[in-house]
């Protein structure tokens, strides 16, 4: 009997070294579910023309010419191998003994599988691929069975420097040879969804006879991707439901209702029954985990505010985590002009509104410390600061999350441990939910309010995407659109992604593969718009690396109006309210991610005046991050461009720390694609988990579940 969690240096030997050190993959069930990323036919050539540069491949192709070359400056010749697919040709170059071995085995006609990193040159309009010593394998050469070479379809595996497609192939075969597995998925349900068993998918995916085996195939293996997330999930779920939280409901003539009477605007109808939801989680004795998205400026700030209200009412104490220093100010401040004289006292008794960060004075932090440990202060507005170990709370009710993806798991519960009796409610708000997010949403796992609409004065935003290095005149007239935007009276933002040579990157970053210059830089930019374009027009900068007192100088006097320009990093991306703004200019947009750029340009169109943001990029046309800029352009629906940051970023690990992609636990789920898939599995989970809590009676079922949540996810499933 094969377990998926035997080691792989067991079932297939010395083969085992080099797709651990290359993939990380160490046990069987891992090279399993290394699945081919696709079918190369036979007969049928893999498209040179779609070949990128210093991309690692494994292609098919049909040697054409095989010509020795003499070597420029030195004596000797190296061999030009040239490949077809029948429209394009790739040139394959290999020198000394090498040389020798491919011309004695690559002759023209000979149809091969050829792995290496590929090489363009573009001179004129002349496009030269190439592959630099690759490793290959003809068809004739290869160790399969006549069953197997006179199959249609040639899986075509992810693979590495050293580790070409075929080598994995053969481990692959090695594995399935002896396969012998224990199902993790019941009979019975299989046979209600008309799903393979396990050993059958597994061998259907690797060694396909004809399409339908791979959609077959894939239908059961994204099934148990789903199913087994799902049963952790439930169980989580259900251990949850034994946690025990103060209920905190309020009373009919506290502070809520005084606020409520007070509020210079009536709450849309989704705030209203948003804040119906939340007041009935906060009622209970068990603790809320409630996620509230909404697009820029729906008013999650009033909706989560009269949420703290009701537990101070409750008698208890609330906290509001912000990610940076710039949006806790702004969140202090827009708090305690809401609240009026409740913040100080006042008539009906009030209650203080601590603000606490890393940088604060020493007596100002002292005074917050006492106000917080006492519960003088109902309210307490914060940076990471308010997670160290010596910052207590006289009775924590709930915690309120701003921007929930720019705090780690371990940052969050550190919070929700401060509770004392039981854990605090705990609310988490997002303007556009990243990847993450939306697979937690997806599966389940929280409870969700929606706010899609908008509260009245908001101004549409138009956005542009500024080609810098095709069309130089367009950034020239995007400068004049802000001189002219500031001749009216408005103001302007310029967003860069660096503060100056000596110092980092701000914000989340698009990262990409291809070498370019250093992205532009706020010291930079602001010197140039001073001497150039926007000379005469009063600009300031802000970045992350100014004393808190600067930071917080430079925003209240943006906010006055004092400062035409402020040439910002993303200190500014949320938080910050300043109705006068209208225009945003960012620089290197395409080294920003979608969610970002959406954050952003929500800073302006505040005060009923027509937004414009303008994306400046170098990005050519076509690019994948020119791509993503037009989708910014093209649309203000926030939840529309999560879908688009998710297509290309990937889920992320749903059961771990990472953010997206790289990580991800899904092989082959997709959520935008496989919803129905989820809900199957949710609800097959749930039915199973309800009848054997403890999975006694399916043994490879828990057996799946404790690898995927072993070690750090583990951790992260019980704080999270």
């Amino acid at each position: 009997m094969t377990s998926f969690d035997e080691p792989l240096k067991k079932a297939v030997g010395r083969s085992a070294a080099p797709l651990e050190s290359a993939l990380g993959i160490s046990t069987v069930g891992e090279l399993l579910r290394h699945y081919p990323r696709r079918y190369a036919q036979r007969g049928e050539l893999t498209p040179i023309a779609s070949l990128e540069h210093d991309e690692h491949v494994t292609v098919v192709a049909k040697v054409s010419s095989a010509v020795r070359r003499p070597m420029k400056n030195r004596q000797g010749t190296w061999l030009d191998i040239e490949v077809t697919d029948g429209k394009e040709k790739l040139h394959l170059a290999f020198f000394g003994k090498g040389a020798y071995v491919a011309e004695q085995r690559l002759t023209p006609g000979t149809e091969a599988m050829f792995s290496g990193k590929v090489g363009v040159f573009v001179g004129g309009r002349t496009r030269r691929v190439s592959l630099t010593h690759p490793e290959y394998e003809s068809f004739d050469e290869t160790e399969e069975t006549a069953e197997e070479f006179a199959s249609a379809l040639v899986p075509i595996y992810p693979s590495a420097q050293g580790l070409p497609s075929w080598k994995i192939r053969r481990a692959v075969r090695t594995v399935l040879d002896v396969l012998s597995l224990d199902d993790p998925v019941p009979a019975e349900i299989r046979e209600r969804l008309g799903l393979l068993p396990i050993e059958e998918a597994l061998r259907r995916v690797h060694r396909p006879r004809s399409q339908a085996d791979v959609a077959r195939s894939h239908d059961r293996l994204k099934f148990d991707e789903a199913f087994v997330l799902q049963a952790v999930l439930v169980r989580r779920r259900m251990a949850a439901s034994a946690w025990l939280a103060r209920a905190r409901p309020g009373c009919d003539d506290g502070l809520l209702r005084e606020f409520d009477k007070r509020l210079p605007f009536q709450l849309t109808e989704g705030q209203r029954q948003v804040g119906e939801e939340i007041a009935a989680d906060l009622a209970r004795e068990h603790p809320m985990h409630r996620l509230l998205q909404g697009e820029v400026g729906a008013g999650k700030t009033v909706v989560a505010l009269r949420a703290m209200l009701q537990v101070v009412d409750s008698g208890g104490q609330a906290v509001l985590l912000a990610p940076t220093e710039v949006l806790a100010q702004q969140h202090h401040r827009s708090i305690v002009n809401m609240l009026g004289d409740l913040a100080t006292g006042g008539m009906f008794g009030g209650t203080a509104v601590a603000l606490l960060t890393g940088s604060m004075g020493a007596a100002a932090r002292r005074a917050a410390l006492l106000d917080a440990a006492g519960g003088a202060a109902g309210i307490v507005i914060g940076t990471h600061a308010v997670l160290q170990e010596h910052v207590q709370f006289a009775d924590l009710g709930l915690v309120v999350v701003d921007e929930q993806h720019r705090f780690g798991v371990e940052q969050r519960d550190a919070l929700r441990e401060k509770g004392g009796g039981g854990r605090p409610h705990v609310l988490v708000m997002t303007a556009t939910p990243i990847p993450r997010t939306v697979a937690m949403t997806v599966f389940g796992d929280l409870e969700v309010s929606t706010l899609s609409q908008l509260p009245s004065g908001r101004a549409p935003i138009t956005t542009h995407v500024v080609p810098a290095a095709d069309k130089p005149h367009f950034l020239d007239r995007a400068w004049q659109r802000v001189r002219e935007e500031v001749g009216l009276g408005r103001q302007a933002y310029v967003v860069c992604p660096r503060i100056g040579d000596q110092e980092g990157d701000e914000g989340d970053l698009a990262k990409d593969d291809d070498e370019r210059r250093p992205p532009l830089a706020v010291l930079d930019v602001a010197r140039m718009l001073g001497e150039g374009p926007l000379a005469g027009l009063r600009i300031q900068v802000l970045h992350g690396k100014l004393a808190p007192e600067d930071k917080d100088a430079a925003m209240r006097a943006f906010a006055r109006g004092e400062i035409d320009v402020l040439v910002a990093t993303t200190v500014i991306e949320v938080g910050v309210d300043v109705p006068n703004s209208s225009v945003m200019v960012i620089m290197d947009a395409d080294r920003f991610g979608v969610s970002q750029l959406h954050q952003l340009r929500g800073r302006v169109g505040r005060g009923g005046l027509p937004g414009l943001c303008l994306l400046v990029s170098e990005a050519p046309e076509g690019a994948q991050a020119r791509r993503r800029l037009d989708a910014v352009a093209t649309t203000l629906d926030g939840f529309e461009l999560s879908r688009v940051d998710l297509e290309q970023r990937r889920e992320g690990d749903v059961l771990g720390a990472a953010q997206s992609g790289r990580r991800s636990s899904l092989k082959l789920l997709q959520l935008l694609r496989d919803e129905d898939v989820i809900e199957s599995a949710r609800a097959e989970a749930t039915a199973l988990l309800s009848a054997d809590s403890e999975l006694s009676a399916h043994p490879a079922l828990r057996a799946e579940i404790d690898t995927m949540v072993a070690g750090e996810r583990a951790e992260f499933l019980e704080k999270a």
